[in-house]
C-alpha cells in the first residue's frame, strides 16, 4: 500500500537524521571579532552640546551625503565616524569661534545599523543598535530561545565588504560564565539560533505527515478544499 512505503520511507530516514546527529561533534568555536565603536550613518540622529557658555545644543539628523549642519563651523563629516571622532573635529573647528570649548556627541536615534534574529526564539525581529551590543543581551531583547532552540550551536551571520563571516556562538557556556563567544554585534548581523537535533526530526515529521493528514481530512476544510478542487 502507497501508505505503508511512505511509512517504510520515513523510518529509513529517521535512522540516518537519529545516527547522524549522534555522531557529528560540534565545531569549536571560531574566534569571535568585536564590532568595534558605533559608526554613525544617515539617517542616525545625533545630540551637539559645545561648552561653556554661551552654551549650544543641537540635534542634528545625519544627510544622506554623510554630513551635519552645526552652528559657526558649518557642514561637518558624520557617517563613518564615532561619536568621539565627530566630536574632536567640532571642537577644533569652533576653537577658532570659542575659547576653550568643551564638545559632546550623544546617539540619540540610531536609524543605519540594526541587527536581526531569526530562528528559534520567541520573537523573532530586527532592531537598531542604539549602543554596544552584544549576543547575549540582543537575545534578551527578542524574550530568548525558545525550549526548542540549540543554544549551543548560534551563529552570527557578518558581511565584511565583499566576504561573509559565519561566528559560533555558544549561549550555554555563556550562562555558565564563559564569555569568550559573547562578541559585541554589528550593524547588518543576522543571528540565526538552530533547532536542536531532535526539534529537526519533528519538524521532518510533521512535514512529512501533513501530506498524509490532508489526504484523511484531518486537515479540515481549508485543506480537503485544495485537493478536491474547491468542490
Amino acid at each position: 500500500m502507497a501508505w505503508f512505503s511512505r511509512l517504510s520511507g520515513l523510518a529509513a530516514f529517521l535512522t540516518v537524521l537519529t545516527a547522524a546527529a549522534g555522531c557529528a561533534t560540534p565545531a569549536a568555536p571560531s574566534a569571535p571579532k568585536p564590532g568595534g565603536a558605533y559608526r554613525v550613518g544617515a539617517p542616525d540622529e545625533l545630540l551637539v552640546i559645545v561648552m561653556p557658555e554661551p552654551q549650544i545644543a543641537r540635534q542634528a539628523v545625519v544627510r544622506p551625503d554623510g554630513m551635519i549642519s552645526v552652528d559657526l563651523v558649518g557642514d561637518v563629516q558624520a557617517a563613518g565616524r564615532t561619536v568621539e571622532e565627530i566630536a574632536a573635529e567640532i571642537q577644533k573647528r569652533i576653537a577658532s569661534y570659542i575659547r576653550g570649548p568643551k564638545v559632546t556627541v550623544t546617539l540619540v536615534a540610531s536609524r543605519s545599523q540594526s541587527v536581526t534574529i531569526l530562528g528559534e526564539v520567541l520573537r523573532p525581529s530586527s532592531f537598531p543598535l542604539d549602543k554596544e551590543v552584544r549576543v547575549a543581551e540582543a537575545l534578551g531583547r527578542v524574550n530568548g530561545p525558545t525550549y526548542l532552540a540549540a543554544k549551543s550551536r548560534i551563529k552570527v551571520v557578518r558581511n565584511e565588504g565583499q566576504t561573509t563571516r559565519v561566528f559560533q556562538v555558544n549561549l550555554d557556556a555563556i550562562e555558565d560564565g564563559d564569555l569568550s563567544t559573547n562578541l559585541v554585534l554589528a550593524g547588518g548581523d543576522v543571528v540565526v539560533v538552530p533547532p536542536t537535533a531532535a526539534a529537526s526530526i519533528g519538524y521532518a515529521i510533521r512535514g512529512f505527515f501533513y501530506p498524509i493528514t490532508a489526504i484523511f481530512g484531518i486537515g479540515g476544510p481549508a485543506t480537503r478544499s485544495v485537493i478536491t478542487g474547491g468542490i
